[in-house]
């Protein structure tokens, strides 16, 4: 129960890594906002949770929907000590040039304007109670990354070092900032990094994993809990790499 107490806003909570985060959180004891695009979605994970969680209809690019979702969370728990900005897109492998604007743009605005929106709408309420824990889901797109990813690569890059300079900033008013950087993993966006997905991708792809397995939602929420725990006080700043050796 090592979250026992706290409450959490997990963006992208629905499905995928985000419900992994999600079902660890509740089981070590903290409430949960499953904050979503996908309403129904939320509303069905939640219901799962219990009491431990509440569903909210989100769009991460939009500020509006992000000062909402953050009044939402207060006027229910009166605090906020844990956001988890998971929601996250990915362009199709294209060549860089060829990457649409339209694709390019949305790229940015989940990805990127997101952490930039919820920063805004939380970080005031976590200076005033000198206490807070931001976890930023990154990838080792951001680390290395692999061709014809090259616009996604570079959101991956920007919210490793994003979360730095918010460490920095941030350390002295009780605010930890870390990121997560997965390697790609059994979730919606698995057929969209690989293009196509039938055994001949899945097996070029998990080549390049030593330990010979992609990331799960459950990997994600074990590594999450540890760093949005009070057992990693000390630590801010990092991007923890969850790839089974993919960056070595």
């Amino acid at each position: 129960m090592r979250l026992t107490g706290k409450t959490a806003i997990i963006t992208g909570g629905a499905s995928g890594f985000g419900a992994g985060i999600v079902r660890k959180f509740t089981a070590e004891g903290a409430k949960v906002m499953i904050a979503d695009i996908d309403p129904f979605g939320a509303r069905d994970l939640a219901d799962q949770m219990g009491d431990h969680a509440i569903a909210c209809e989100v769009d991460v690019s939009d500020e509006a929907s992000v000062a909402s979702m953050a009044r939402a969370a207060l006027d229910t728990w009166g605090h906020v000590d844990v956001l988890v900005n998971n929601a996250g897109v990915t362009h199709l492998p294209t060549p860089l040039e060829d990457v649409s604007e339209a694709d390019f743009d949305r790229v940015v605005a989940v990805n990127m304007k997101s952490v930039y929106l919820t920063a805004r709408a939380l970080v005031p309420h976590m200076k005033d109670n000198k206490s807070g824990c931001i976890l930023n889901i990154a990838s080792t797109a951001g680390i290395s990354p692999r061709p014809r990813l090259s616009w996604y690569n570079a959101s991956k890059g920007w919210m490793i070092t994003a979360s730095k300079a918010m460490a920095v900033e941030l350390a002295a008013d009780g605010v930890r900032v870390n990121a997560l950087c997965p390697v790609a993993g059994e979730t919606p966006l698995l057929k969209s990094f690989m293009g196509e997905d039938t055994p001949e991708m899945r097996a070029k792809f998990l080549a390049t994993i030593p330990i010979g397995r992609f990331s799960t939602p459950q990997d994600m929420g074990n590594a999450a809990c540890y760093l949005c725990s009070d057992e990693a006080s000390m630590i801010t700043g990092t991007a923890l790499e969850v790839d089974g050796g993919r960056c070595i």
